[in-house]
Formats: structure tokens, C-alpha cells, sequence
């Protein structure tokens, strides 16, 4: 039997690997292995596989069987390759050991150069190139890199050395340090490394490569990487490959340098060779910023030869690719190396210009072209952004609720966004959360930001639902509403301060900083019609105004999936009216406040019909408790006890009793219109009066409503509240004598009624997934709560993503197919869709998508992003 593989060569024009072993090699290995095989000119190596990491973690920091065989023989034939002998003290072979994921995470994991250099082998090295200043420039480099990558040991202890050595000759460049200031700077670091590790700096070069290659295995689960995966939705179990390379030099003078290119400009996605190099350097250098890099058209200019060999090495790797090419170069005495080359990152606008532009140039279809744009990287074309030149104080972090980027003066109450947006002047609102109460407040600012709730709470929902900018569950931030003030450590902000929220990061940020406005192209409007054309699953929006409307039609919404009809309550000229229904002691007298609103209600219906012209309009009935809309300050209440002509006492009274212990489980949603049908009653004779009149007055004008009872978890909820919405509907149709088509349906939310789907199909006529209330009690989460643990959660891995961003499909999910297959099962037309804000998740579109769900639907600026992750569904479908 054969022992299991764990190391793969490459060099002298051929390799063990491919591109297409990447889960095996990492994204770096198998690149080097392609290049080698396509003839460009990579130092020869070899790579230590994923498998190994993935065992050395399983076994306490143990090598596989065979792993140490396997490293000395692929060593010998790397001696053979390069006519070298590693650690010999006249031709040494020097290493570079490099980490790479089967995803790329640039700069997140560790490198170490100049491997095998020693006492002995620095003065071979002097003698053989005949550059004594070179070889000991290539050893200090080497040691303060080991110390800090693989003894873990503090970067700037060595840059403190390196500093007072250029003082002390008055230099202000390390090259212009001579060959004796490098052998004392050596001296210095390996003194510095036996202080603070307690052991002399290992001489012995096979020491040294097992020392490093343990330290890249160790990167792969340092804090910075672990948190980048999980940002990047990256799983934590793949592990990184492990490349040992032959050392090649940039610093072996003026014809040496070292840089970095990509074929297309990454910021911008113009066809332009796009790059960075230094002469008399190794690849550090350029990263590190301690030395300005030249533009690739300097290199033109100084080496000519050099540049059209890296220029045709770009042309040939990116055809080969179909992509753009991130790549590191070496010139070691005027002969050019390649490596690395990796799929380039780049900006939204980057990332669509060139999909769209390789389509034209033949390189890709469009099919491909619809999965080379990361759904979620459209945001950055949707909202303004923190300029990246700027320089940031990030004070604390939150959730990032709702992305964009927004600037203002700090404000604590609705009351006061809107008196000083009326100023002209632009505000953040800052509060512990947002209620419903605080809608025009939150329209009036340019950013939210709470201390408490998750991605669903109040703020994050109707943030992002108006676009705005929002960090919520900021639980640094200690807010102070009657001092108006919050603090952050020993951090003051008062109201009128200045922060910058990044909705996009979470980021709270002292003062004011640049922004940058989203550029819309018409390669953005070219994708997403090969995108439409592209997708199965519908795409519709939640919406309750005719402004957020209009906005999601214009992203190609094709209709509303979920009208909030509780947001149309709290205009300043409603909010008394309901106020006084609700405290109303008989129905007769909470008619007359119902027949106040009814108006009202229907202009709203009217206007959101006439924008939806020919689409579908799903309403939901009344869902939230009567409490959210009534007075909760002491100002408010005195406010409406004598606008109401009552004692303050008893209306505080009234508010006391109807508090509930626990509202989201309580008197709320089918609940209301089953103990209050004179409240449904009158919002669907709204819903049918304005599309009567709308059809009427606008000859052709279609209106699809789709009325949606919510929180049903028992069929006889659903038959009491139908048949009154029928009775009611019809009774508007007569009058009007108009025939108007709709359909009743239900919200699934409520565990039980995912698991009596079929019962309650024999009712309703669509279902929509409230996704919200499904994982809120599904899981036992209260979604305004969880911001006290979910961080904790995330962090120690109990769960893999926010349920309530990402769709749990281990559990809530299986509710989802269940309740769909039974559904149908009865009622086999069945419409179903999902309103929860999953519904603009790309992973959770993809879900839906492989459910069979007929539409999802989502804030409006997130349609783009819906449309394309649905469309990437189709297309990864049709290609399995």
C-alpha cells in the first residue's frame, strides 16, 4: 500500500500540481505548479499540502507519517535543481517559506525569507557573489524575520535597532547602510533575540526550516486570520499549504529589485498594466511603505527588457487565467522570476468593469462574467463610502446593520434630527435602540447608530430599508440620553460633536472624514441585465413608502414582497389618532379613530399601487402590539394626556397594563385582528377602495394586491381572519363595482405553522417566510437581545454566521423546505417567497433558490445584490 502524499515538487519545467488543486495545495501552491508548467519563470520548490496543516492541528502540532521523509527528499531534489546544498557553508541554498490557503487571505498569514543563512554560510554567500554588503543585508533581514514571524517576537524591537544605526551615521535609508553596519546590526538582532527568548538564534538551517514551517501552519489560526475568514465567509477547517522555495535576490544591487503587478488597474478595472517595483530590495520592502515604490513605467524606462518580458508574462497569464492576475516579481541580476500570481482583488467598480469588458474581449461568456462580481461587493456601488486615502480614529465598533458611510453632528432624539435637519445641517441619531417612534427621526439623519440590537432589530431593518448608513449593537458605547452625551472608556461625545459611522465595517469614528459618492456605470446596468436574464427566482423589495418603492422598481424589483402597514402609523398627524384607538374602551369608539385613519390609509395604498403599476403588492395586516405606539418618555405622556383630556396617571396606567413580559411571543399580528377585527376590517376596505379607485381613474392601470395575515400558527386563525378580509373586500368590489384581482395568504413565522404547512395551505393561497421571527423563535433568540452574546458566539465558533444575517439552514432552513414541500403538497401552484431580511443575504438567495421558492424580497438597496446572487444560483445550477 502507498503512503498517503503530502509534498509536491515543481522547478526544471514541470510540477507535481495544477491550478486545479487548490484545496489540496493552497491557492499559492498550485498557482507555482501551473506557472512552472506553462513555462514561466518560477524558482523552483515544493509544496507542503493542506492535509498536512489539517493533521498537525488534529495532532497537538504532530506531522503526519512520511511528512519529514517527504520534506528531506523534495529538499535533495531542490539541491539537484539549483546545483546548491542547503545549509552548506561555500553554495548554500537559501529558502523562502510562504503560507497559501486554498483561498486567497493576502497578508494574513506569514512568510519567512532567507532561510538557511548562518555564522557560516553569510561569509559563502559574500565570497560566491562577491558582495559582502548583499549578504549580510540578506541576514539581518532573515533574523528580524524569524524573530518576529516564528519567535514571536515584536517587529518594531528590531526597527528601534535598525533606527538608532541610521542615526548614528546619519543616513536615512538602510541602503545606505555599508556591509560592517549590517554585520553589527546582525550582532545586535541575534543579542536581542537571546534576551528576550532566552536561547541563542538557531545556527542550524534544518532547525530553522522546521521552526518556520511550523510557525506558517500556526498562521493559519492567528486572530487576524480567524477574523478575516470569518468577514469573508471563509471556512475555518480548510487549513494552508506551505511553500518552500529557492531564495532569489532583489537586493543584489542595481539590476535586483522586487515588486508587485496586476494586469488590469484593480481599483478602477481599466486594461492597463497596473504595478510597483524597488530596485536593491527583497519583496517586504515594498509592502512595508519604508521606501517609496516607482510605477511599472519607470521599470519601462530602466529596464526595458525586463518590463517587455513582464509584459508578456502578464498578457499570457491573464488569457490563461480568464481573470485578473495579482503577481509578485524578482529580478535577481537582470534575470526576471515570477512568484506568485493569484486572482486579483478589486474594487465593486473594478470588479464590474472588467467582467463586463472581458465578455466584449472574448475572454469569458457571460454566464461567467455574472460569477466573477461577489453579490455583495455591489453595496459599494449603492451607497457613499469612507475615501480609503483617509486616515481614520475608529473610536468603537457595532454591527454593521446597513452599509455607506455617513457623516454628522451627534444627536439623541427624533425631535432633534428633525429640528436641525430642517436647519439644513446633517445629523447622526444616536440611541440605546430605535422604535418605531423614531422613523422620521432616522429619515432626517444621515447615520444611526444604536448601543443595542442585532441585524434585525428595529434600527438595522428600517435603516436599511431607507438606505441609511447604520451600526447597530454597539455595546462600547454607553449612551446617556438625558445628558445627551455617550462615552467610550474616558471618551466624551456631546450632542453636536461630529463622528463618522461605516456601515459597511461597524466602524464608530471620532470627527468628521472624506467620503466618496458610488459611481453607476453603464457596465453596471450591462451586468445586471445578463443578470435578470440569468435568474430563476423572482426578486421583489419590502417597501411602505412610494419614494422606497419607486427606488426598488428602478433596481428592477419586480413588485413588493412585504408592505409594513404599522410604519404608516407614526406620521405626525396619525400617530394621535391611533394613540386614541388604542386607548379607546369600546369598538364603537375605536371605529371612529379607525374611520379617522381609513383615509389616510388608502392615499398611502393609492400612491404605492400607482408606482407598482402591473406588479404585485404583498400587504401585511397590523403585526406589531398595540404598546409600540404609544407615549414611552415622561414628556410624551404628559404630551398626550392633555391632548387626550385625560389624567397623566391614568394613561400611565393604561400604558402599564398593556405591557407585555415578553411583546414579540404576545397580543400582536393575527392575534390583534382576531380580538380587534374592526382594525383589519378597515385596512383592507384601504387596500380595496384605493385599487378600485386607481383602476378606475387610470384606464389599464393594473393593481395586484396580495393581502398577508401575519403570525398564524393555527389554521382557525387564518379561517376567522380570511373569511372577514373576503367579506370586506367584496363588499368594497360591489360598491365600486369593480372586479379587482387578489390573494390571501399567510406569513410562516411561527414554528408550528412550518410544520402544519399543509393544513394551512388549504387556506392560503401564497406563503412568505418572515425569516425574522422564524430564527428569532426557532432559536429562543430575542433578535433585540442577542447583541449580548452572538459576538461571544460567532468568536468561539458555536455558531458559524448571525442566524439573523445568514439563513440557518441546518434548522431554520429545514422548517423552510418542510413548510414548502407540504404546502405544496396540498396546494401544488403554491406561491411562496420570503420577506425576512434573508432575503437579501447572497447565501440565503441561494438557499431559497435550491428550495424552490418562487421570489425573495428585500430592502431596496438591496435588490442588485438579490438579483445577482439569484442569478449565480442559475448559473452554478446549470454548470453542476
Amino acid at each position: 500500500m502507498n503512503a498517503k502524499k503530502y509534498v509536491y515538487f515543481f522547478g526544471d519545467g514541470r510540477a507535481e500540481g495544477s491550478a486545479e488543486m487548490k484545496d489540496l495545495l493552497g491557492s499559492k501552491g498550485a498557482n507555482l505548479a501551473e506557472m512552472t508548467n506553462i513555462g514561466i519563470p518560477v524558482p523552483p520548490g515544493f509544496t507542503i499540502s493542506t492535509e498536512a496543516c489539517i493533521h498537525y492541528y488534529a495532532n497537538d502540532g504532530g506531522y503526519p507519517d512520511g511528512l519529514e521523509d517527504e520534506i528531506d527528499e523534495n529538499l535533495a531534489r531542490l539541491e539537484a535543481s539549483t546545483k546548491k546544498r542547503f545549509g552548506d557553508a561555500k553554495n548554500p541554498l537559501l529558502l523562502s517559506v510562504r503560507s497559501g490557503a486554498a483561498i486567497s487571505m493576502p497578508g494574513m498569514m506569514d512568510t519567512v525569507l532567507n532561510i538557511g543563512l548562518t555564522d557560516e554560510s553569510v561569509a559563502g554567500i559574500a565570497r560566491r557573489v562577491e558582495n559582502e554588503r548583499f549578504a549580510y543585508d540578506s541576514y539581518r533581514r532573515f533574523v528580524q524575520m524569524f524573530g518576529n514571524v516564528v519567535l514571536g517576537m515584536e517587529h518594531s524591537n528590531f526597527e528601534q535597532i535598525l533606527e538608532e544605526k541610521k542615526q548614528s551615521r546619519g543616513v536615512t535609508m538602510d541602503t545606505e547602510l555599508d556591509s560592517e553596519d549590517l554585520k553589527d546590526l546582525v550582532s545586535r538582532y541575534k543579542k536581542l533575540v537571546e534576551k528576550e527568548t532566552g536561547r541563542a538564534f538557531p545556527e542550524d538551517p534544518k532547525e530553522q526550516l522546521r521552526m518556520t514551517i511550523n510557525a506558517v501552519f500556526e498562521s493559519w489560526n492567528t486572530d487576524r486570520a480567524i477574523t478575516y475568514r470569518a468577514l469573508n465567509n471563509i471556512p475555518q477547517d480548510l487549513g494552508t499549504g506551505v511553500n518552500v522555495q529557492a531564495m532569489v535576490f532583489g537586493n543584489m544591487g542595481a539590476d535586483s529589485g522586487t515588486g508587485v503587478c496586476f494586469t488590469r488597474d484593480p481599483a478602477t478595472g481599466e486594461n492597463v498594466f497596473y504595478g510597483e517595483y524597488l530596485l536593491n530590495a527583497q519583496g517586504e520592502d515594498v509592502v512595508a511603505g519604508l521606501r517609496t515604490p516607482e510605477t511599472l513605467d519607470q521599470l519601462e524606462v530602466e529596464m526595458p527588457d525586463i518590463y517587455g518580458e513582464l509584459a508578456a508574462i502578464r498578457e499570457k497569464l491573464e488569457r490563461h487565467y480568464h481573470d485578473v492576475q495579482d503577481m509578485e516579481f524578482t529580478i535577481e541580476s537582470g534575470t526576471l522570476y515570477m512568484l506568485q500570481t493569484r486572482t486579483g482583488k478589486r474594487t465593486a467598480q473594478a470588479a464590474v468593469k472588467t467582467a463586463v469588458d472581458m465578455v466584449d474581449e472574448g475572454l469569458i461568456d457571460k454566464e461567467t462574467a455574472i460569477l466573477r462580481v461577489e453579490p455583495d461587493q455591489l453595496d459599494q456601488l449603492l451607497h457613499p463610502m469612507i475615501d480609503p486615502k483617509a486616515t481614520v480614529d475608529v473610536l468603537a465598533k457595532g454591527l454593521a446593520a446597513s452599509p455607506g458611510a455617513a457623516v454628522g453632528k451627534v444627536v439623541f432624539s427624533s425631535h432633534r434630527a428633525l429640528e436641525l435637519d430642517e436647519k439644513g445641517e446633517k445629523v447622526i441619531l444616536v440611541r440605546l435602540e430605535t422604535s418605531p417612534d423614531d422613523v422620521g427621526g432616522m429619515a432626517a439623519s444621515q447615520g444611526i447608530l444604536t448601543a443595542r440590537g442585532g441585524m434585525t432589530s428595529h434600527a438595522a431593518i428600517v435603516g436599511r430599508g431607507m438606505g441609511k448608513c447604520c451600526v447597530v449593537g454597539c455595546n462600547e458605547i454607553d449612551v446617556d440620553e438625558k445628558a445627551n452625551r455617550f462615552t467610550v472608556g474616558d471618551v466624551v461625545v456631546n450632542e453636536g460633536d461630529f463622528i463618522t459611522l461605516d456601515g459597511t465595517k461597524g466602524d464608530v469614528i471620532l470627527g468628521t472624514t472624506d467620503l466618496v459618492e458610488p459611481e453607476m456605470t453603464g457596465d453596471f446596468e450591462t451586468l445586471m441585465g445578463w443578470a435578470s436574464r440569468a435568474k430563476r427566482l423572482g426578486v421583489r423589495t419590502n417597501a411602505d413608502t412610494p419614494h422606497d418603492s419607486e427606488v426598488a422598481r428602478n433596481f428592477g424589483a419586480e413588485g413588493i414582497g412585504l408592505c409594513r402597514t404599522e410604519h404608516m402609523f407614526f406620521g405626525k398627524e396619525r400617530l394621535p389618532i391611533v394613540q386614541q384607538m388604542i386607548l379607546a374602551d369600546d369598538e364603537g369608539s375605536r371605529r371612529k379613530s379607525l374611520d379617522k385613519l381609513m383615509p389616510m390609509q388608502k392615499e398611502d395604498f393609492k400612491d404605492i399601487f400607482e408606482v407598482m403599476k402591473d406588479l404585485p403588492v404583498t400587504i401585511r395586516l397590523l403585526d406589531p402590539p398595540l404598546h409600540e405606539f404609544l407615549p414611552k418618555t415622561a414628556e410624551e405622556v404628559r404630551e398626550a394626556a392633555s391632548r387626550m383630556n385625560m389624567p397623566v396617571d391614568e394613561l400611565k396606567s393604561i400604558i402599564q397594563n398593556l405591557h407585555e413580559i415578553n411583546p414579540m411571543l404576545g397580543h400582536r399580528g393575527c392575534r390583534l385582528g382576531i380580538t380587534y377585527p374592526e382594525i383589519y376590517e378597515m385596512q383592507v376596505q384601504a387596500i380595496f377602495e384605493a385599487a378600485c379607485e386607481l383602476a378606475a381613474e387610470k384606464d389599464g392601470h393594473r393593481v395586484i394586491p396580495e393581502i398577508m395575515i401575519p403570525l398564524v400558527g393555527h389554521i382557525n386563525e387564518l379561517r376567522f381572519t380570511k373569511e372577514r378580509l373576503v367579506e370586506t373586500a367584496g363588499a368594497v368590489m360591489e360598491r365600486y363595482g369593480t372586479e379587482i384581482e387578489y390573494m390571501v395568504g399567510t406569513m410562516i413565522e411561527v414554528p408550528r405553522a412550518a410544520v402544519t404547512a399543509d393544513v394551512i395551505a388549504t387556506e392560503a393561497e401564497f406563503f412568505s417566510f418572515g425569516t425574522n421571527d422564524l430564527t428569532q423563535m426557532t432559536f429562543g433568540f430575542s433578535r433585540d437581545d442577542v447583541g449580548k452574546f452572538l459576538p461571544f458566539y460567532l468568536k468561539e465558533g458555536i455558531l458559524e454566521s448571525d442566524p439573523f444575517v445568514t439563513i440557518d439552514q441546518a434548522g431554520v432552513g429545514k422548517l423552510v423546505e418542510m413548510a414548502t414541500q407540504k404546502g405544496r403538497s396540498t396546494k401544488p401552484d403554491l406561491k411562496i417567497g420570503i420577506c425576512g431580511e434573508h432575503g437579501g443575504n447572497p447565501t440565503s438567495v441561494e438557499f431559497c433558490h435550491r428550495t424552490g421558492l418562487d421570489y425573495v424580497s428585500c430592502s431596496p438597496f438591496r435588490i442588485p445584490i438579490a438579483i445577482l446572487a439569484a442569478a449565480q444560483a442559475a448559473v452554478k445550477e446549470r454548470d453542476a
